[in-house]
């Protein structure tokens, strides 16, 4: 059976109430074609690249078998890296908000071994461990694997090019035979199929082709930012540019309707699309962007699916999307029609790793880019009203303001000098109106971080 939404799996109440907050709707191909298998109980080999959504495949259905009241391992999660067995561990721990009583430890070197110790010996459910340490844990019996009712292999080819194989043979050599076998690789060389005819049984092999990159036209770049700053990067880029038709790109669905308001506070036209409107809303949202009657769209992946609009200048992705194939769909909405078009990242912290997986599932470079400065924007808008003054005198049409202007110049001022004074005034009106704006907003940001400081004992702030 093969499913596209969440709430149309086999899960229990908490696992579909954790995965609703987190505003996930449908489910990437890899987790539609693998979770109803391995609630089943089958071995499983998945074929998918790094990005495609592949942790909460197998995460959540080994989760949902998980018995709080077994105090031992029952699910080892072998990972070629620290890094992904940290990354595994906070996906899955984002989807146990109402589990509280399950417990997940990732084991790997370069963390003191007894603070990982103490952890196995209260009683952890769920281990996530690179080869070596793994190996360590065991010969010093501090990991007892006889419990253990399913294994996972993640990024199997990266274990074989790390040399790991010999090692991961020997760790399944501690677990019963008798227990579910999942193997996820983004390649199938001949000594991983060999691994999977002697440690699975009868799997299911479930392939997953990416969709590959054809936008030549779209100039793909990126910024590194801090959370918080995202709202303002996103401000200036509109500026500097000079767009009149931006597409963004969230996540989740509440992230929409905070930009739309926020972009809307500071004076940017923006509509929101997602999930929980109305298909009326929805319909009225589209309509009004491509008829240019709002600049900015904002919208998540799943509600921007039927949008085939021309005419964008650019795309933001103001979120990294989790699957590397949503970022080829999105920059596929701009530079229609054999028009060129713009595609922006917005890259915060560890988020690097992610645009790097993009970059290798895409096969190109994307570049990076400094943050438009108050002066970079201020140069552009002169250059905008110089362009406009040639325009006006290019029209013709202007005799009589030379009139109003004709005893200045009597007064020994030249030309120029009135011109410049002229500039100044409207650029520094200009400027000192987006700075007042941009303070506004770091002051809201500033208030809304620490009302959000005396909330958090109450409603702690999961990771996305």
């Amino acid at each position: 059976m093969e499913t596209e939404k969440f709430e149309e799996l086999n899960l229990s109440k908490e696992l579909r109430r954790a995965i609703r907050e987190l505003d996930f709707d449908e489910m990437t191909p890899i987790q539609a074609k693998t979770i109803p298998l391995i609630l089943e109980g089958r071995d499983v080999i998945g074929q998918a690249q790094t990005g495609t959504g592949k942790t909460l495949a197998f995460g959540l259905p080994i989760l949902e078998s998980i018995h709080s009241r077994v105090r031992k391992p029952q699910v080892i999660i072998m990972c070629p890296t620290r890094e992904l067995a940290i990354q595994v561990a906070e996906e899955l721990q984002s989807v146990l908000k109402y589990r509280k009583e399950i417990t997940i430890l990732p084991v790997y070197g370069g963390q003191p071994i007894d603070r990982q110790i103490r952890t196995l010996n209260a009683g952890a459910h769920v281990v996530i461990g690179t080869p070596g340490r793994t190996i360590d844990h065991i010969k010093r019996g501090t990991l007892k694997l006889e419990n253990v009712r399913t294994v996972v292999l993640d990024e199997a080819d990266e274990m074989l090019n790390m040399g790991f194989i010999d090692d991961i043979e020997q760790i399944l050599q501690h677990v019963p035979k008798e227990r579910q076998t999942l193997l996820f690789s983004a390649t199938m060389p001949k000594p991983i199929l060999n691994l999977t005819r002697k440690y699975q049984k009868d799997p299911e092999f479930v392939k997953v082709v990416h969709q590959q990159l054809t936008v030549p036209n779209v100039e793909q770049c990126y910024f590194e930012v801090r959370e918080a700053s995202k709202l303002d990067v996103l401000c200036r880029v509109i500026d500097m540019y000079g767009l009149k038709s931006s597409l963004v790109f969230c996540n989740m669905k509440r992230r929409v309707d905070e930009v739309v308001m926020h972009l809307e506070a500071r004076g940017y036209p923006a509509l929101g699309l997602h999930g929980d409107m109305t298909q009326p809303q929805r319909n009225h949202a589209m309509e009004r962007f491509k008829r240019n009657r709002t600049e900015i769209l904002v919208a998540t992946d799943v509600a921007a699916r039927g949008l085939d609009i021309d005419n964008i200048e650019a795309v933001f992705n103001y979120d990294l999307p989790q699957d590397e194939e949503y970022y080829v769909h999105r920059i596929g909405r701009t530079a229609r029609a054999g028009k060129s078009g713009l595609a922006f990242s917005f890259v915060a912290g560890r988020e690097i790793y992610k645009l790097h997986e993009i970059e290798s599932y895409a096969s190109t470079k994307i570049a990076r880019k400094p943050v438009p400065s108050i002066e970079d924007i201020e140069e552009v808008r002169v250059s905008n009203f110089l362009d406009k003054v040639k325009d006006i005198i290019d029209k013709g049409g202007i005799e009589r303001y030379e009139r109003i202007m004709e005893p200045l110049l009597k007064e020994d001022y030249t030309s120029l000098d009135i011109a410049t004074a002229l500039l100044k005034i409207a650029m520094h009106e200009d400027v000192k109106e987006y700075m007042k704006e941009t303070d506004i907003m770091v002051e809201q940001d500033r208030r809304r971080k620490k009302t959000n400081v005396g909330r958090r004992s109450f409603s702690p702030r999961r990771r996305k």
